[in-house]
């Protein structure tokens, strides 16, 4: 057979050109398999081997399934609550964010009784045991990783199969490469086949996969998407920028799932990069809060959001200026420039505050993207702050979502979220009517402020009409 080196194509003669990608001179000439029939077997089918039997799904093992924990807990949170057996996880991130030491960490940490198996491809084995000192990863943490430096997919299998390890881990996904799929290592088809064929080994043995992936300048993982189909698990790295006035100056990292076939995608794993690695934040009460004495300047507004299971409070910045050119521009990149567009035509509808010419410049606090609708009224807030010039009062905390009527629209969880705010020692709460689920948490709040719509929010923070 002739094979396309390029995307796998797989001809019965040579082509200059391959009739399914269009790349010349890419078929290769490769063995066919030569199938033989066992007798005709109903059992057993090419070259021998025992072909799969159906069963009732009521007679399928539930325990299967079960999680083992990374022994990070911020990893399990995001994984939905530990390793899953049996299946793929695949991590992406920008150069130096922490992807290997994660992995790394997690190896040592496992509550796995099984090996280990930690697949380097880019690096030397000297090179990772200098990372596990430095990390101060020593001792009966790191006796039961096993090591191997290769990208062979064929020497992998061969490891694989002596090892026997309940836990694999692969730096990188893109050193992966296969003689059966093709002559140059590194192409996208190369990919897709070492991959399909580390899952399915880790499927049949009872063991879980994570794999590091490369990302592009756009920040998504490089490769095709159909690598992501194939994975169960698909996490994403993201770093803040260093600020000063935010629980000092560490950067924070932030893990997130973008896909996952055993938990939520909402959950998000705050760690602080530092000498010893990765360290978890447990506590995210106060992290994202600019600490300030007296009033807040105009343009600011604090919002209490939903992360996964856990609320937050961020500080929310707005900034107005007269637009620069005929057309107005929006510069946010932590909360969708479409979302703020939207609050911002809500408020010159229904307010009249003109703000079609204006510049709008909208920031979070600390560097975390806000992907909730409940930061929409906060976002209205500080808008409005900013165009008016009147500060927001400092002990009240905003949540709800704002619909193009004007009206404000019930949030999840909002008893959970004013109990955070009054943990940390505010005062007043500005959200919609509680549902009945929730009436009695909120009775609880004397300076809760019901808004019915963007007026009377407006009206209820500043005790006047606007």
């Amino acid at each position: 057979m002739f094979k396309c080196s390029g995307c796998g194509h797989e001809e019965a003669k040579w082509l200059g050109r391959c009739p399914e990608c269009g790349e010349w001179n890419t078929l290769i000439e490769t063995a066919a398999s030569q199938a033989a029939d066992r007798g005709g077997s109903e059992r057993f089918g090419a070259a021998g081997r025992l072909l799969p039997q159906s069963l009732p799904l009521s007679a399928v093992n539930p325990r299967e399934g079960g999680r083992v924990s990374s022994g990070i807990g911020e990893l399990d949170r995001v994984l939905g609550g530990g390793i899953m057996k049996r299946s793929a996880v695949l991590v992406g991130g920008e150069p130096g964010i922490g992807k290997s030491t994660l992995l790394l960490q997690a190896a040592a940490a496992a509550e796995t009784k099984g090996r280990i198996l930690y697949i380097s491809g880019e690096e030397s084995a000297g090179q990772v045991r200098l990372r596990a000192d430095r990390l101060g990863l020593a001792g009966s943490s790191v006796e039961k990783i096993e090591m191997v430096c290769t990208g062979s997919l064929e020497e992998i299998e061969t490891i694989l199969n002596a090892v026997k390890p309940t836990l694999i881990l692969v730096d990188s996904a893109q050193t992966l490469f296969s003689a059966d799929a093709g002559s140059t290592p590194g192409t996208i088809n190369q990919m897709k086949y070492c991959v399909f064929e580390l899952i399915a080994w880790v499927k049949e043995h009872d063991a879980a996969l994570f794999l590091v992936a490369h990302v592009t300048k756009e920040g998504l993982i490089a490769g095709p998407k159909a690598l992501e189909h194939m994975v169960d698990t698909v996490l994403y790295f993201e770093q803040n920028d260093k600020a000063a006035g935010l629980s000092g100056t560490q950067e924070y990292r932030f893990l997130r799932a973008a896909k996952n076939r055993f938990g939520s995608v909402d959950e998000i794993g705050i760690f602080t990069m530092g000498e010893r690695g990765l360290q978890t934040v447990e506590d995210t009460s106060l992290l994202f809060l600019v600490r300030r004495e007296g009033e807040l300047p105009a343009g600011v507004a604090t919002a209490a959001v939903l992360e996964g299971t856990r609320t937050i409070l961020v500080e929310i910045q707005a900034l107005t200026i007269p637009a620069k050119g005929a057309v107005s521009r929006v510069f946010s990149d932590k909360i969708d420039s479409a979302r703020v567009s939207r609050v911002a035509a809500a408020l010159e509808k229904h307010l009249g505050l003109r703000l079609s010419d204006q510049d709008l410049y909208v920031n979070v606090a600390g560097g975390i993207r806000i992907t909730e609708v409940g930061v929409e009224l906060a976002l209205a807030g500080a808008l409005y702050s900013a165009r008016t010039g009147l500060a927001l009062p400092a002990d009240v905390v905003i949540a709800g979502e704002l619909s193009l009527t004007g009206e404000i629209r019930p949030v999840r969880r909002l008893a959970a979220r004013i109990k955070t705010a009054r943990n940390l020692g505010f005062t007043g709460f500005l959200g919609p009517a509680p549902e009945a689920a929730e009436s009695a948490a909120a009775a609880s709040v004397p300076e809760l402020k019901i808004a019915r719509d963007i007026k009377s929010a407006v009206k209820l923070v500043y005790n006047k009409e606007r």
